[in-house]
């Protein structure tokens, strides 16, 4: 089994992220990764969906998605050349002298951005892909991480091709 990374458009309307959630629980499938927002499309907002199955299990959860009335499109660009982001705020101790100057220094590296300055603890804001936040994430650690907040993947296909509705 593989993760799968699932591009869905819906319509933007109250109730529509927990029908769409509430499919995969019934089915017994983890959400690895959930983002929503408003798409390009006006009244339309547009999911990115990572969960891990085999291609048979996705391919029945994305025809079950696709009877939902309000999702008009649903498209597994697992296969397809894609970029993916993901965005994480993280909390670190960082004591003012060599902690700090190391920690402000590991943020450079990885192009993290310093947003947040406190006596004790320093707020990075990274943006990238999932194996960049967990390499960030797992240096850090040593200086005590207090609190991560990550969003969900989102992914768009390279090149020309898009996942658009068929209006």
């Amino acid at each position: 089994m593989k993760p799968h990374t699932l591009s869905v458009l819906v319509e933007n309307k109250a109730g529509v992220l927990s029908r769409v959630t509430g499919l995969f629980s019934r089915r017994g499938f983890n959400i690895e990764s959930l983002a929503v927002g408003p798409c390009e499309e006006p009244g339309m907002s547009r999911i990115t969906i990572v969960c891990i199955g085999d291609d048979a299990q996705i391919e029945q959860v994305m025809k079950q998605l696709n009877k939902l009335i309000d999702v008009i499109k649903v498209s597994d660009i697992s296969e397809n050349e894609r970029v993916e982001r993901e965005l994480a705020l993280i909390k670190v101790n960082a004591e003012p002298g060599s902690t700090r100057a190391e920690v402000m220094q590991i943020a450079n590296i990885f192009r993290a951005q310093i947003i947040d300055v406190g006596t004790k603890t320093i707020i990075l804001s990274v943006a990238g892909d999932t194996e960049k936040i967990d390499a960030l994430e797992k240096l850090l650690r040593q200086y005590g991480v207090r609190e991560l907040v990550r969003t969900g993947r989102i992914a768009v296909l390279r090149g020309a091709k898009i996942v658009k509705s068929a209006k």
